[in-house]
């Protein structure tokens, strides 16, 4: 563009102090990009302008310069027009975009700032990353090359002190409008000690997110696979799609893994995954592949996909891989409005565990729901209409071992509330259901069962609030129900709802299983208890107490759900957030002896440069859910910030009942305005018939501002 041309004859009308000048320049023909920009409002400011008797225009004194993102600043610009020579005296700034900075001491360019000569030339991108040289040529308006080049993210001390890391070269050249960075000859210093040579290299300007090369390498070290090192090489395939390949070699395995992405116009697809060949299974291909995406569909349809698949149980575990027991792969169709609800998938489980056989689990299975809300003015309230089925398979042919249901479920329900004058509040709910089952491959059940269960129940509460003087507001809500419900038949398989479980979010329902193939029966009564606290600083507590009665007890449930016989186990359950930090949450199920059948409870506190979070869990054993042992497990994850460089992480699990650990791992971070190193161990004890206790080092060190986002004044070296 040519914009000191413009600006300083547009500039030389004024001789006053300051000075400020702008001139606008209409086409004359359709303007391409660079012409557009060329053409937009130019300003210029400085203490004095004027035209000497040679016809050479100066301006001088805090030179400002702007169009466009474009700002140069200088301490003296002249133009001859002539020969439409630009001469800036520094410093010499050239900003673009706020993302890419020139500075010199001196400038010699043409008046479009095409070509020219920089004499002490540096570039910085995004405040961080620097190149200086000796000099710098600009050519084209879109080259420019540097001579004699150090570059680095790191601060650089005014006494002449290396920095951490620098790049020297020969020479770089850099691309403006690929925004790619040509190194020749360039040597890689670590305190100014040459550790590498590269005759030639290419990386991206900081300044472009996604470019094709290498990421962050990280060494891998477990006591199974030996030291082993990823380079993770990166493929822009376009703006919308990319490809990672990583190459894992160790003196135990070969591994490449890879990642597939994919962004669309109303959805995107991810693909991880992994072909390995190691010395833990000679001769065998091991891998997995995990794929999930969704995509937008008409009239408000989502469409989404999860698929998980590995070569065997072991691999995820050895290869330091998320340890699913099972691996969910779904795909599903759904809708949600304001009184719709809609959704259909289609599930399949694959097991890793050692004690389920895969052909006794039903790992096929499809779900369909769909609801309606109808608010009738006749009878007000609110009318919920509902049509659910299911259908799950083994694959075995087994009589019981074999056994596959399908069911279809039909529900109605009318729910209204009234608010009386005195704060009493009444909820009444009213509804029956249709189930049918179709059971094959179990000779202790009929094919056909179809079964009516309906019901009715009142709910009363009473809030009562209370404002304490300091400005905290106190909750109190008794809660009474007495609920019906009549069950035509349980005569079919429990395979939906072995696992209960008793909380504050079905305290009040008509049933407390988790699906619909067993229902409650009988009457009910149910005495609750809310208070909760609220003040400033948010600070609040909680707690819930509540316990059910029925007339006749329910076999169905299990050992330690704390729903068997006709009086239920006392829940309690209760949170508390203080003002410093800290949090509390707990659950519990108190049984007639006052101990507890099933608990649990995480604390945390978090501070700005400590945070411990913590998590407890005890249940008794319970042969319906294959618990033969007690559980009681703890887990402890910690962080602790040293100072503004240094980051510690630690992670704890420890089986109580056993008296041994689970995992310990242990995490230390260095970071600062230019390199991040992560240093990690962690052991695994736990094992089985297919996976051995392992210990795993990891090691990566990243160069901020190239490779990984930098994090600028954050963490910058101190220089004295």
């Amino acid at each position: 563009m040519r914009l000191f041309a413009r600006l300083l004859l547009s500039g030389a009308v004024a001789l006053t102090l300051p000075v400020v000048a702008t001139a606008q320049v209409q086409p004359t023909a359709a303007p391409t990009q660079d012409q557009a920009q060329q053409d937009e409002p130019a300003l210029l400011v400085a203490d004095k302008i004027f035209i000497t008797p040679d016809r050479v225009l100066v301006a001088e004194g805090n030179v400002e310069a702007f169009q466009g993102d474009a700002k140069v600043t200088a301490n003296r610009i002249t133009y001859n027009r002539d020969t439409g020579e630009l001469n800036l005296e520094g410093p010499v700034r050239i900003d673009q975009a706020g993302t890419t900075t020139i500075l010199a001491d001196s400038a010699t360019l043409d008046s479009g700032i095409q070509n020219g000569l920089l004499i002490g030339a540096r570039m910085v991108f995004e405040q961080q990353v620097q190149i200086a040289s000796v000099q710098a040529k600009r050519a084209g308006g879109r080259y420019t090359q540097f001579d004699k080049v150090s570059a680095t993210s790191c601060h650089i001390c005014s006494d002449g002190r290396p920095p951490l890391w620098q790049i020297r070269a020969r020479k770089v050249t850099h691309d403006q409008l690929e925004r790619q960075l040509y190194f020749e000859g360039a040597q890689f210093r670590i305190l100014d000690l040459p550790v590498f040579y590269f005759p030639y290299l290419r990386l991206p300007d900081p300044t472009l997110d996604r470019a094709t090369g290498f990421l962050v390498p990280s060494i891998r070290t477990t006591s199974q696979l030996g030291t082993g090192v990823q380079v993770p090489y990166f493929f822009k395939l376009g703006d919308h799609r990319d490809l990672t390949l990583t190459p894992y070699i160790s003196p135990e395995t070969k591994t490449l893994g890879y990642r597939y992405r994919q962004a669309f116009k109303r959805g995107r697809i991810e693909i991880d995954g992994a072909y390995t060949r190691d010395d833990l299974e000679p001769g065998e291909d091991r891998g997995f592949l995990f794929a999930n995406g969704y995509f937008g569909l008409n009239d408000g349809y989502l469409l989404s996909f999860n698929l998980q698949t590995t070569s065997d149980d072991a691999y995820l575990a050895d290869y330091g891989l998320p340890e699913f027991d099972r691996l969910r792969s779904e795909i599903a169709l759904e809708r949600y409005e304001r009184d719709t609800a809609f959704r259909t998938s289609f599930i399949h489980f694959k097991t890793l565990r050692d004690s389920e056989d895969q052909d006794e689990i039903p790992s096929r299975i499809f779900d369909l729901f769909y609801e309606k809300r109808l608010f009738p003015k006749s009878v007000g309230g609110e009318v919920r209409l509902g049509v659910e089925t299911h259908a799950h398979e083994r694959t075995s042919d087994e009589d019981v071992l074999g056994r596959d249901v399908a069911r279809a479920t039909f529900d109605a329900e009318w729910l209204r509330s009234w608010t009386f004058a005195s704060g009493l509040r009444a909820d009444a709910q009213l509804g029956a259901s249709v189930d049918t089952f179709n059971i094959r491959h179990d000779s202790n059940f009929p094919d056909q069962v179809t079964r009516t269960t309906p019901r009715t129940a009142l709910t009363l509460r009473y809030p009562m609030a209370r404002r304490e003087q300091s400005g905290a507001t106190q909750v109190l809500e008794p809660i009474a129900q007495v609920g019906w419900t009549q069950v035509s038949t349980n005569d079919v398989p429990l395979d939906e709802s072995t696992f209960q479980e008793f909380d504050q979010g079905n305290l009040l329902s008509l049933s407390r299983f988790p699906a619909p193939d067993r229902r409650e029966d009988g009457v009910t009564g149910v005495f609750g208890l809310n208070w909760s606290r609220y003040a400033g600083n948010g600070r609040r507590a909680l707690v819930t107490v509540g316990q059910v009665y029925r007339a006749d007890a329910d076999p169905e449930f299990n050992l330690t759900s704390g729903l068997q016989g006709t009086s239920s186990d006392l829940l309690l359950a209760g949170q508390l957030q203080t003002a410093n930090g800290w949090s509390l949450a707990g659950r519990g199920l108190l049984n007639g002896d006052f101990s507890f059948a099933k608990a649990e409870m995480r604390a945390a506190w978090q501070r700005e440069t400590v945070g411990i979070v913590g998590s407890y869990v005890w249940q008794e054993p319970d042969p319906d859910e294959n618990i033969d042992d007690e559980i009681s497990e703890i887990r402890l994850d910690g962080r602790y910030t040293i100072d503004q460089n240094w980051l510690t992480q630690a992670l704890a699990r420890y089986d109580i009942s056993e008296s041994e650990p689970i995992r310990y791992g242990l995490g230390v971070t260095y970071r600062n305005e230019c390199v991040q190193v992560n240093m990690s161990v962690s052991r695994r004890f736990t094992s089985s018939s297919s996976i051995e206790p392992s210990t795993e080092f990891g090691f990566t060190v990243a160069l901020t501002g190239y490779s990984v986002e930098g994090s600028g004044q954050q963490f910058k070296r101190r220089c004295s």
